[in-house]
């Protein structure tokens, strides 16, 4: 499963009307996604029908 937190994404902003996400559900605060879930948005995204997932995680320091 991927959870998919747009409040830790390195690129949030102008990134957002890019990203699959937005497109399809607006910005949500936080998102889980199973593996079926990925596959078919990785094959829309190849398809050229919505926009790749821009996620980047902040890198959190310890």
């Amino acid at each position: 499963m991927m959870l998919i937190d747009c409040d830790s994404c390195e690129v949030r902003g102008d990134a957002c009307k890019e990203c699959v996400v937005s497109v399809l559900l607006g910005p949500p605060p936080g998102l889980e996604l199973d593996a079926a879930e990925q596959l078919a948005i990785d094959a829309l995204a190849e398809a050229g029908l919505v926009p790749r997932l821009r996620l980047i995680p902040i890198e959190k320091s310890a």
